[in-house]
């Protein structure tokens, strides 16, 4: 049985961060109810010196790419509902 890797990056904006400890805070809090909610491996992976800017890689793994890819739609949903008009962009790929 072949697995599949699903690889998601998500970039948000951070109006209210005016400092890289207010980053954190957001970065932190969004990248654990991920991981709780959708049992995902999360990451930040770029612009950590950046205030107001935060790129988050989850990475999910199973054995149906049709599964894995509604599961990485379902966590874009999440964050954009969690925090609205701030998901800047986002990049899916399976593997």
């Amino acid at each position: 049985m072949a697995s599949v890797i699903g690889y998601l990056e998500l970039e948000l904006y951070i109006p209210q961060a005016h400092s890289l400890k207010e980053k954190r805070g957001v970065v932190k809090g969004t990248v654990e109810r991920i991981k709780k909610k959708f049992n995902a491996s999360v990451s930040e992976v770029d612009a950590q010196d950046s205030w107001q800017r935060a790129v988050i890689g989850v990475a999910v793994v199973g054995t149906s790419s049709k599964v894995v890819d509604a599961t990485l739609e379902s966590i874009v949903r999440f964050i954009d509902e969690l925090y609205p008009g701030l998901l800047t962009t986002y990049h899916k790929e399976l593997l």
